[in-house]
């Protein structure tokens, strides 16, 4: 496993997006509950703990009352040389799809692709690749 990985909390839509980001990144996903970990700060349904591994690493789960849901700025996870160019170009189209480009993934002056892209929960993601 690839360090540091991100572990998000997001505000009740953890399955929602870890899943997701499974559908964009590949790899397995594994959840678990609250009522699986034996949990009472919050409903039985809630993700207590999700790990995405495979090319991208994702962990998150839902915030309680004691822990502050994801709220970005300043910050961006590069994915710079971490899939070929179909791959990356694949995942950055699917992150945009429910999110916001915030600049176009294009090929810049020194040769290399790059671009950034915002997902639906504010995390924003530098998909880049260099060709040959």
């Amino acid at each position: 496993m690839p360090a540091p990985v991100p572990y998000i909390h997001f505000a009740g839509h953890a399955a929602e997006a870890l899943t997701f980001y499974r559908a964009v990144f590949g790899g397995e996903l594994q959840l678990h509950t609250f009522a699986d970990f034996g949990r009472e700060d919050g409903a039985p349904t809630l993700i207590a703990h999700g790990e995405l591994r495979g090319p991208v690493d994702v962990f998150g789960a839902d915030a309680t009352a004691t822990d502050e849901p994801v709220a970005v700025s300043g910050l961006m996870l590069a994915l710079l040389g971490a899939a070929d160019a179909d791959t990356s170009r694949r995942w950055f189209d699917a992150l945009a799809e429910s999110g916001t480009v915030v600049d176009t993934l294009q090929r810049r002056a020194w040769g290399d692709h790059d671009g950034q892209v915002r997902d639906a929960w504010g995390i924003t993601w530098l998909v880049g690749f260099s060709e040959g």
